[in-house]
């Protein structure tokens, strides 16, 4: 009687056994199938982000190999406009040379036309007659010395009618070397500044689309912060090497009382002001550490007031061609987007000196100049 009773309890114990291990497994699938589509989206996501990034850095890669062929397609069109002036100067030179010797070589031939025109027509008996009438051998003597004389003097003025000669036709080959030199300069000038203008409409397009793609210019953003943290630890450097100097600077003290008096370094429409700076477009924002001033390329951009050079750089990421200027007691003044920079390191400059001229180097709002003061490793608004 009492066996079914205890079927009935093992039977009631085993299926509150199994009651949470069914819940459990289907607790763990769940769990698996959640775990799945986490994976599954953040594999979506990390392609998604890849592409996004390959997209970002062909458009500032683009950018940043089309800056460096333009530096060195400018640097390259300098260094032919610079020989194209010394062939010119060489030109003129010969030019002057040839005509001098073109000259002198005239008023000697017709000395040499004037001396053949007297002795044909007086002849060689003339000579003969000159010698054979001395009333004594003193004169005879004196008059064979005189003839001998001229007759020097007539080799002489063949000579030298050779010699201008010679240099008329050196002159000319030389004349006709540096008018070839000049053609062939002025070709490859003609094909470099093609090269230019090709670079900076590769340049434009390029910038055109970091400004009108949300995720080049976000990457583009983070490249300038990028470029302002090295900056700031360069400055750190310089700073931590300008206070381990021993000598006096100086033109310590000066820029502190030049405050608000200093000129400008370059003239130009305030185009980027100090402090944060809101996309009109995309909303995000960025921190300017100085101000731009847009400003021609090639315009003279000059230094605000006395210092020494401590850094330049053809091409520091975003602030592309940069110098930095040494004012003293912690104070430094930085200059970006150059197209070439006119100064060296550890030079002295004096204020209202040309250091370099502007241009677009690593600039994405066109030809500006961008121009900083530090105290140290702190920005100051300009």
């Amino acid at each position: 009687m009492k066996r079914p009773g205890i079927l009935v309890s093992l039977l009631l114990l085993s299926l509150a056994a199994a009651g949470p291990a069914i819940a459990q497994d289907s607790l763990e699938a769940a769990k698996r199938q959640e775990l799945e589509g986490i994976r599954r989206e953040a594999a979506e996501n990390r392609a998604a982000a890849k592409r996004l990034k390959g997209q970002e850095s062909t458009a500032l890669v683009q950018l940043r190999r089309t800056e460096r062929e333009l530096n060195v397609t400018r640097k390259r069109l300098r260094t032919l406009q610079q020989r194209q002036r010394s062939l010119d100067q060489r030109l003129d030179v010969t030019r002057a040379d040839l005509e001098r010797s073109a000259s002198m070589f005239r008023q000697q031939r017709l000395k040499l036309a004037q001396r053949l025109r007297n002795m044909y027509k007086f002849g060689a008996m003339r000579e003969l007659e000159f010698l054979l009438s001395p009333r004594s051998f003193a004169q005879l003597l004196a008059r064979w010395d005189f003839i001998v004389m001229v007759a020097e003097q007539d080799r002489l003025l063949l000579d030298d009618i050779q010699s201008r000669k010679e240099l008329v036709q050196a002159d000319k080959q030389r004349l006709e070397l540096n008018l070839t030199d000049i053609e062939k300069n002025a070709r490859r000038t003609n094909a470099e500044k093609s090269r230019l203008a090709t670079l900076h409409q590769d340049r434009a397009t390029t910038v055109k689309t970091i400004q009108t793609q949300r995720q080049a210019y976000e990457a583009a953003a983070a490249e300038l912060e990028r470029t302002a943290r090295a900056i700031q630890h360069l400055l750190t450097q310089l700073e931590r090497k300008r206070k381990q100097e021993r000598v006096p600077q100086p033109y310590t003290g000066d820029f502190a009382r030049g405050q608000g008096s200093l000129d400008w370094p370059v003239r130009g429409e305030l185009i980027g002001r100090f402090g944060p700076e809101t996309h009109p477009r995309w909303g995000t924002t960025t921190l300017n550490n100085g101000v731009d001033i847009a400003a021609p390329v090639g315009s003279a951009v000059r230094a605000v007031a006395k210092g020494r050079v401590d850094y330049t750089s053809e091409d520091f990421g975003t602030y592309g061609q940069m110098i930095i200027l040494n004012h003293g007691d912690g104070y430094y003044t930085l200059y970006g987007h150059l197209s070439e920079i006119q100064v060296s390191v550890g030079q002295e400059v004096q204020s209202g000196q040309t250091i370099a001229q502007s241009g677009d180097t690593g600039s994405l709002k066109g030809p500006i100049l961008h121009f900083e003061v530090r105290k140290g490793g702190a920005s100051l608004n300009p």
